[in-house]
Order: C-alpha cells, then sequence, then structure tokens
C-alpha cells in the first residue's frame, strides 16, 4: 500500500468516485453528485479563498483503497485563535492500516504547517456536512448529513483519535405536531409576548434583500456556537446559489417584530430521496428521474435557525417551528428531521422535543494533538 497526493483530474476523479467503493450494495447510502463534489473541491468553492487542503489517496497496486483530505481554514484559526486544522472526505475499505496510513499523512501534512491539532470528519467545514455516523445505520441520512459505516469509529479509536464533539438529529412527525392544540396555544402566547410579532414565507421574488438579513442573523446568532465560522458574503451567496432550486418558500420563514429581522428558519425537502435513485449524475435521464421522484418526497430536513440575541427564550423558535410544520403539512409531507444539534444544546434539543423530535441518529467528530 501507498499514499499519493491528489495532483491531477485523474487523481480528483478517482477521489471523488471512490465511495461507490466502499458503499456497493449498501441501500442506506446516497450517492452525492458528482458536479456537486467536483465544486466543492475545486477552486471555485469560495471556501478556498480563505482555505487550503490536500487530497490523499491510498492505493495497492492501481486500486484504489481510501482517501482523505487535510484542510486549514484561516477563518477558522482566527475566529478561534486555535492551531486546529481539519481532515475530511474520510473513506476506507476494511482495514485498519489504510485507515491509519491516510490519518498519518493528513496529520503530517497539517503539521508541517504548524497545526497542533487535527479535527474530524469536516467535509470541509462545520457549515457542510461532517462527522462519523455514531447511531442509526438502519436508515438513509437526510440531505447534507452523512452516512458512513460502523468500521470508522473503532478505526479512528484504534489510531488515537479521541472524541471532540457528538451531534444529534431528531426525527419528528410532521402531522402529529401541526394538529396539536398544545402548540397553538403556546403560539398564541408568543405572539402575546412579542408585540408586533409576524412570520411570513420568504419572498423569492427579492432573494438578494432575504439572503442578506439571513446572513445577518446567522452570523450573529451562531457566533458562539462550537466550530462555528462566520460564513463570507461569497460563501453566503454560493449556497444560496445551490440551494435556491430546492427551497420551498413555505419553508423558509422570516420573522420580524414591528417589520424588524429578528429570526430565520430555513427547512427543504429531503432531496436524498431523489439522489438515491440518480447514482451520482445529472444526465437527460437522471434529470428525468430527478423531476419525477422529487414529486414524491416524503421529508424535510430542518437545515438551520437563527434568532436575533434580543430575542432568544421567548418561544419564537417554536413559533418559526410550528408554521413550518403546518406548510409542510399541508404541502404533504410526512416526517422532518431537526439536524444536526450540539450533544450540549440543550435548549435547542427542549426545542426538538417539543416538536415531537425523537433522537434516533447520532454523529461523532474526533480530535487529537499532532
Amino acid at each position: 500500500m501507498r499514499i499519493e497526493t491528489v495532483s491531477d483530474k485523474k487523481g480528483l476523479a478517482q477521489f471523488i468516485r471512490f465511495p461507490w467503493t466502499v458503499y456497493e450494495g449498501n441501500a442506506n447510502w446516497v450517492p452525492p453528485l458528482i458536479s456537486d463534489m467536483e465544486f466543492i473541491l475545486g477552486e471555485k468553492n469560495p471556501f478556498f479563498h480563505h482555505a487550503e487542503a490536500a487530497c490523499f489517496l491510498a492505493k495497492e497496486g492501481e486500486s484504489v483503497v481510501g482517501r482523505i483530505a487535510a484542510i486549514i481554514d484561516r477563518n477558522h484559526i482566527n475566529t478561534h485563535s486555535e492551531q486546529a486544522g481539519f481532515f475530511g472526505f474520510f473513506e476506507c475499505l476494511p482495514d485498519p492500516a489504510i485507515a491509519g496510513a491516510l490519518l498519518d499523512s493528513a496529520s503530517a501534512w497539517l503539521k508541517e504547517r504548524d497545526i497542533e491539532v487535527m479535527r474530524g470528519p469536516m467535509n470541509p467545514s462545520t457549515n457542510d456536512e461532517c462527522g462519523f455516523l455514531l447511531e442509526g445505520f438502519d436508515s438513509p441520512p437526510m440531505i447534507l448529513m452523512t452516512y458512513t459505516p460502523p468500521y470508522y469509529l473503532d478505526y479512528m479509536e484504534r489510531c488515537g483519535m479521541a472524541k471532540s464533539r457528538d451531534l444529534y438529529a431528531y426525527l419528528s412527525i410532521i402531522k402529529d405536531v401541526s394538529a396539536g392544540e398544545r402548540l397553538e396555544r403556546l403560539a398564541a402566547g408568543v405572539r402575546a409576548r412579542v408585540p408586533g410579532l409576524t412570520v411570513r414565507p420568504a419572498n423569492m421574488k427579492d432573494f438578494a434583500h432575504e439572503l442578506a438579513i439571513v446572513k445577518e442573523i446567522y452570523n450573529s446568532a451562531w457566533s458562539h456556537n462550537w466550530g462555528f465560522v462566520p460564513m463570507t458574503d461569497e460563501e453566503i451567496s454560493s449556497m444560496a446559489k445551490r440551494l435556491k432550486p430546492l427551497i420551498v418558500p413555505e419553508l423558509l420563514l422570516m420573522a420580524e417584530v414591528n417589520g424588524d429581522p429578528a429570526a430565520f428558519y430555513m427547512a427543504v425537502p429531503d432531496y436524498n430521496q431523489v439522489l438515491r435513485r440518480v447514482n451520482g449524475r445529472l444526465g437527460p435521464i437522471g434529470i428525468m428521474k430527478f423531476l419525477w421522484y422529487a414529486r414524491k418526497i416524503s421529508d424535510i430536513r430542518v437545515l438551520t435557525m437563527g434568532v436575533k440575541e434580543e430575542y432568544r427564550k421567548k418561544g419564537i423558535e417554536g413559533l418559526l417551528y410550528l408554521e413550518s410544520f403546518k406548510a409542510a403539512s399541508k404541502k404533504g409531507y410526512a416526517r422532518a428531521e431537526m439536524s444536526w444539534i450540539l450533544e450540549d444544546n440543550v435548549l435547542m434539543q427542549r426545542g426538538c422535543e417539543l416538536m415531537g423530535g425523537k433522537l434516533y441518529k447520532k454523529y461523532r467528530i474526533y480530535e487529537k494533538k499532532i
């Protein structure tokens, strides 16, 4: 076995395609769009305007048996004042020696650049997919969540990686929440406590304005969260461009108090139910499949929510959930995943439970000093 640094298009193509080998025959794995992976790992991704990465392949002969990326995000270093780097996009065949060689290569690359702690997986940051699946292997992931085999957890510990944080995902039956009189009474209480509070769907005709509001609230509301790095204007715009075709306006809610922005909430249909059927490519047949199966999506994922500090702990979060679930119920969606929630974010966990959420998946992020 040897480790090679990806240095050309052929190597990048091998890096992107390797998961198909790992998950062959696994009905719960969702193949990513190859075009998405090319963007995420490419120079056009605005993340790399403040970050750098090296991709490595483990090979036996000409066969790829593993992959990993080593990542340095200068904005993370500046925000948290720690010399932390990351590994991401980790995949390997069932052999702990492969995992060890990949992690050693990533940590050596990071150490050469004065990094003191390696943390991951981040693909490539906390604003993207992250974590190894810890519990919930019996069902596929929802959109922008990971699915990984159980043996990765064992390999991390064998290689000296220790738990950094666990992330939680809750699952709720939408009709059970949206039809509840108790939550309607709670919502009425919130409106009484916050005079001038209104909740409205996003105005997609003025999406740029809505996006500016989301950026302001998101970077402010999440600023104290573990691992959070503010998104740049370029990153927000790029993410919005990628997500806009997937957005259902009734599931992107804006809360205002006397006309001033107070909070936002975003859920999207679980397009993983479609991606499972197109096998990574959107050619003419893939597009036809996408359009057909997109009409049959049964679930949503609550991606993110932000509330300005002066409006927190007033129940606005619950009101946003309720209004979203009512809209989702009218559109025929059956279930909602609320993810991811930090293991020590008790307030958000209680909010998920109030919405009937049951903890059904856990993910783990590891770290070690290098």
